[in-house]
Parts: structure tokens; sequence; C-alpha cells
């Protein structure tokens, strides 16, 4: 059998990115801007990772990352023109009785919409992993699961890094020891979200979204009052505690669970329909210190970096600006 090392590539391009979430976009579209053929490759059927929207029936749910803050200025221009676009506007930027923060940004009509507008001009290949990595002379050769091949001067991996790390040992590509130990020092909460189709309004008060520090769920949110769905549908969060401990139990009896914790909050009305979905790297609890790392520094590796929230920070913001700080230094690496 011929190794996928020596058949002729399917596709080409200058640099190819792992994740079609927010760290690989952003570093997508910098990398694009600044020249480059630019190929994004994600396993996930729609784009944004954790930027992910659901529909049931008429109801319509954010049930991953529910909303954006900004305080770094590029960050802040780029919310302005989401916002210019359509796609974004605020939300909200205090709960009652507590003073004001910093606003809280949407996705327009969902989260998603964020992601479909910073994919716009970029080749991305969805529902589809990369299975395995080689190097070819100075070049990353990447196998598909649907056994197409791809050969890049440059490898951005913006996946949990626990997947990253997985990816780079079944493909034997060695990672400089102060590296892995820094990698391995990274951990993440998981996260049980359930979404409830409700026959009608809920008890949550304005602006229909609440946030604990104790007991099993960490978030609740109205989509019918977030402007997301346009019958009454509610999204929930379990605890990073409870999730972790009910993340292999069946799914419906664990979102019964949190149904039954969140009744003060769904008030009078009645659950009609409900579904559950895991996310087992909801939100990076140890970060690295810096806001990308470059594994190919002085070990003979085409340039290969690692982008994503685990870097820059546990936030939409952070995941975004870690994109673009890989691409900055995957630029300064091919120039």
């Amino acid at each position: 059998m011929t190794s996928f090392t020596e058949s002729e590539p399917t596709h080409r391009a200058d640099i190819l990115i792992i994740g079609a979430g927010l760290a690989g976009l952003s570093a997508a579209n910098d990398l694009q801007q600044a020249g480059y053929k630019v190929l994004v490759v994600d396993k996930g059927r729609g784009l944004g990772g954790r930027l992910a929207g659901r529909r049931i029936g008429d109801a319509t749910f954010d049930h991953g990352a529910q909303f954006m803050t900004a305080r770094d200025s590029r960050f802040k221009a780029s919310v302005a023109e989401w916002i210019e676009a359509g796609v974004a506007e605020e939300w909200y930027s205090s709960y009652p009785g507590q003073p004001n923060g910093h606003p809280r940004y949407r996705g327009v009509p969902t989260m998603t919409a964020v992601a479909k507008y910073l994919a716009t001009d970029l080749d991305v290949m969805r529902a589809t992993r990369v299975s395995k990595l080689a190097q070819q002379d100075q070049h990353w050769l990447g196998l598909l699961d649907n056994g197409e091949t791809v050969r890049a001067t440059a490898l951005l991996m913006t996946s949990p890094v626990p997947q990253t790390i997985d990816l780079l040992a079944s493909s034997e590509i060695q990672v400089a020891a102060d590296k892995r130990a820094r990698l391995e020092r990274i951990a993440y909460e998981a996260c049980i979200a359930v979404m409830v189709v409700l026959d009608g309004a809920t008890a949550i008060p304005a602006p229909g979204a609440s946030a604990f520090d104790d007991g099993p769920i960490a978030w609740i949110s109205d989509n019918l009052q977030k402007g997301v769905s346009t019958i009454p549908a509610v999204t929930i969060h379990g605890s990073g505690a409870f999730s972790a401990e009910h993340f292999d139990a069946d799914r419906k009896l664990v979102g019964q669970q949190l149904i039954d914790a969140a009744a003060a909050y769904l008030g009078e009305a009645k659950v009609t329909e409900f579904q559950v979905h895991g996310w087992r790297y909801s939100k990076p609890t140890v970060v690295d210190s810096e806001a990308c790392m470059l594994l190919s520094e002085a070990n003979g590796l085409p340039p290969l970096a690692l982008a994503g929230d685990a870097f820059a920070g546990p936030r939409f913001e952070g995941a975004v600006l870690s994109g673009w700080a890989a691409a900055k230094r995957l630029i300064a690496e091919l120039a």
C-alpha cells in the first residue's frame, strides 16, 4: 500500500489550519490578507467551534458560548465591524441590581453568525478530520479522514490542546520537553448543555440570563428574551463539577436533573421537549501564559504554531487574540 506521504497531494496551501473556531478563522483572515493561501479543516459540520446554535422545531438556541466582551482595542474595532455588518449587537451590561460592567455582545441571529461572517472569503473544509500529520522536506502533509491529503508550508493547530497532543503523538511529531510540559499543564472544564423548549414564558428576569457560583447550574438563559428564538426556549449549562461528574451518564437523565434544578427559573411553563449536548472541552481552567505557541523553534520542523482560548484566556476575545498572535508568528516565520 502506498503511504500518504508518497502520493500526490490532493490539496496545496501555504498554511493548513486545523479548526474553524474563532482562533482558526481569525488567524486565517490575517494570513489570507497577508497574501498566503490558507486552507481551514474542521471536523464539525458547522463553523465557530463552541459558538454553537441549534434548532428544535420552532425554537432556536445558543447552546455554546453565550456572549462576548471586548477589552483589546483591535477586538473592539472588530466587534464594531460585526455590529455594522448586522451579525452582532449589544445584549446587556449588567444583571438587575448590579453596577454596569463590560457590555456583553451577542451574535445575530445566533452566536454562529460571527463565525460565518469571519469565514466569508475563506476556504473551509467542514465535517473533515485531519487524521495524521507528517513532515516532507520542509513542508507539512496532512491526511484527511476522507482519504485526501493536504501539502502546506506551515501548520496552525487550534483544536483543544488534549486533541492536539494526541494528533501530534500519533503522528510521531516530536515536541520539545519544555513545551510539552506547558501543554500538559493546560486543563479544561466540561459542560453539559440542556436545550429546553417550553409552552410559556420563563421566570428568568431581564436581560434573560443568570449566572451561578454554586450548585449544579452555572448559567441559564432565555433565548426568547435574548432575541435568538421566536418561542420560549431555555439554555441551561451545568457547572464544571456537575458536568464532570455526570458527563458519561445517560444524557436524558442528566438533562432532567438540570431541568429540575432550574424549576424556579422556568416558572409555570411546562417542558415540551429537550435535548442535551456535552462539551468535553468547554472552557480552559488552566491556560498557558503566552498568546500562542510556536512548536517549530530550533527543532527542524516546518513552521508549526498552536492557538486557541487555552493560550490567551478562556473567553471569546481570548480565542481571537490568540489566532491573531499565531498569524503574526507564522508570517514572521515565513518571511
